[in-house]
């Protein structure tokens, strides 16, 4: 099960800056997950919440290429923070997220996902090179046969709707699980057993230990189902 960085170390450094994901490989973590956001001036702001309404505040905070360039050697899951927005009225942001990325090389590094089901078809549809998720929290209802039809390569549900039919049935129609975001070692070590393929948390430390390991998987790929 890979080990994601949940904006990086964000029990340790402050999260979606260039030092928690650093922190987060000097860890061990696989990879990391961080947020991107679209700014007035049309930058690509690395932040989870709304952005800051005073332009000192907006400006201090870190963009997405040099984000990207922190994340060296890590795998990467770039949310783009769009799901309760008109998509429409979003295009251009998708894209100049999807420009930015094609412009990095080694797309099994990469996988791109939102809770807007519009974003994540648009990405598959103009990256099909990168790996794609559908963001959800409670799974139920989804159309997993249709998200999976799409050539999307995962579900990204939250952690505590994940049992064994949801992984199995993920499973059976080709969708790897990443969940979100759990701390607990104990219920880490219970998702690894479920066959998940890849958990989002705040301590990866905390996690390497829980699963008896001291560093990265080798190699470093967004994993096939099960």
């Amino acid at each position: 099960m890979l080990v994601i960085g949940h904006r990086g170390a964000s029990a340790a450094a402050p999260e979606n800056t260039p030092g928690a994901f650093r922190l987060a490989r000097e860890m061990g973590a696989d990879g990391v997950e961080l947020d991107v956001r679209d700014a007035p001036d049309g930058s690509l702001v690395v932040h989870h919440d709304r952005l800051p309404a005073a332009p000192d505040d907006l400006q201090a905070l870190p963009r997405l290429p040099e984000v990207l360039d922190a994340c060296d050697g890590l795998l990467v899951n770039v949310e783009i923070k769009n799901g309760h927005v008109e998509f429409a009225a979003t295009v251009d942001f998708v894209d100049r997220v999807l420009d930015e990325l094609r412009s990095r090389s080694d797309p099994g590094r990469w996988v791109i996902s939102s809770f807007s089901r519009p974003t994540v078809d648009r990405c598959r549809n103009r990256l099909p090179e990168f790996a794609t998720a559908l963001l959800v929290d409670d799974p139920a209802g989804v159309d997993l046969d249709g998200v999976a039809a799409s050539g999307h390569a995962a579900l990204h549900p939250g952690v505590r709707h994940v049992d064994p039919v949801l992984v199995e049935r993920c499973h059976s129609v080709g969708l790897a699980v990443n969940t979100w975001t759990c701390n607990d070692p104990e219920r880490i070590v219970e998702l690894d057993a479920l066959g998940v393929d890849g958990v989002c948390t705040d301590v990866p430390d905390v996690a390497l230990a829980a699963l008896g390991r001291t560093g990265p998987l080798t190699p470093r790929r967004w994993g096939t189902p099960g």
